[in-house]
């Protein structure tokens, strides 16, 4: 008799996002970008890179995928769960630290402009339009 094989699930993948914040004329807004393949509203993010905290690494993402920078909190503001649909390969649940990021400057061109959008939003407008409940709990929260 064979014993059955067991397969380990893999890890989960440890994330950092940045929330994009601001005071606009109605109050506090934040800004989402799409994503690159599914084309969802979404916080800039992604892994933790060798040689930087996990806020520096989110202030990056920032950077990168909406043309932002500004004043970022080291200690993260919550986490949240999602699972990544990979092209290739199996899909594999993510934990995100989400650092909130004060903007203070935007870039009018910046690295994935031409494969993001980015739009600034009230609360429940960015809570609405994310796919993650804890996510949109974040974001209804937040209280600089």
């Amino acid at each position: 008799m064979t014993t059955p094989t067991i397969r380990t699930p893999p890890a989960e993948r440890r994330q950092v996002a940045a929330l994009p914040w601001r005071r606009g004329a109605e109050g506090l807004e934040f800004m989402l970008v799409t994503s690159r393949e599914t084309r969802r509203w979404v916080t800039p993010k992604g892994g933790r890179m060798a040689g930087k905290t996990d806020a520096e690494s989110a202030a990056q993402e920032a950077l990168e995928e909406a043309g932002i920078e500004g004043r970022i909190t080291e200690a993260p503001i919550g986490t949240f769960r999602y699972l990544k649909v990979l092209k290739r390969r199996a899909s594999r649940w993510c934990v995100v630290a989400i650092h909130a990021l004060e903007v203070r400057f935007e870039h009018p061109v910046w690295q994935e402009q031409a494969e993001r959008d980015r739009v600034w939003m009230s609360a429940e407008q960015a809570a609405a339009c994310v796919s993650e409940p804890d996510l949109a709990e974040i974001i209804r929260a937040y209280q600089p």
